[in-house]
Order: structure tokens, then C-alpha cells, then sequence
């Protein structure tokens, strides 16, 4: 529970939904981005994109590998499918 509530508080932000919208499904080079290309895209400072990264990575939303001289996000398909499920099951009810 104490995980779905980190997946939880990480989508109640407007920026870290706009992150995910722009985060690749995939580790795929030519779509992945940077925390500078990011905060460019997003027009907002690098560190608040930091920090919004930070919390979506500790939620398992997101993940990052180091390439070159930078780190690249993507989305966490797998993580990111087990969340849904787990909110989907606690949200049913029988009707």
C-alpha cells in the first residue's frame, strides 16, 4: 500500500504528468531525455525537474540510465502496469 501511495502522490502533480507524457515507453536513444532537455522542453529550472524526477523514480514510475556524459529517463512500463492493476483491484467494487 505504502508503494501505491507513492505512485499516487507522484501523478497528483501537473509537472510530473507532463514529464510522463513526454517519457519514452522505451529506452530508446533518439527519444529519451535529459534532465536539461526536459527542463527546456518544460520551460521550467533544472533542479524543480530534479526534483519531480527524483520522486517519480522513488515511486518506480520512471527509470534512468547513464549514457555518455548524461542521464536518460524513460517510463517504467512494467512498474508503471503493476500500479495501475494494484489501484484498479483496490478501487473495484462489487456492484
Amino acid at each position: 500500500m505504502e508503494q501505491l501511495a507513492l505512485v499516487a502522490q507522484a501523478l497528483s502533480e501537473p509537472v510530473r504528468l507532463r514529464i510522463l507524457a513526454l517519457l519514452p515507453a522505451e529506452m530508446k536513444c533518439e527519444e529519451m531525455y535529459n534532465v536539461s532537455e526536459l527542463a527546456e522542453e518544460l520551460g521550467i529550472s533544472q533542479p524543480v525537474v530534479s526534483r519531480h524526477l527524483a520522486l517519480l523514480k522513488r515511486s518506480g514510475l520512471v527509470t534512468c540510465e547513464r549514457m555518455c556524459q548524461s542521464v536518460y529517463y524513460a517510463i517504467d512500463r512494467q512498474k508503471a502496469a503493476q500500479a495501475v492493476a494494484e489501484m484498479a483491484r483496490l478501487l473495484q467494487t462489487d456492484a
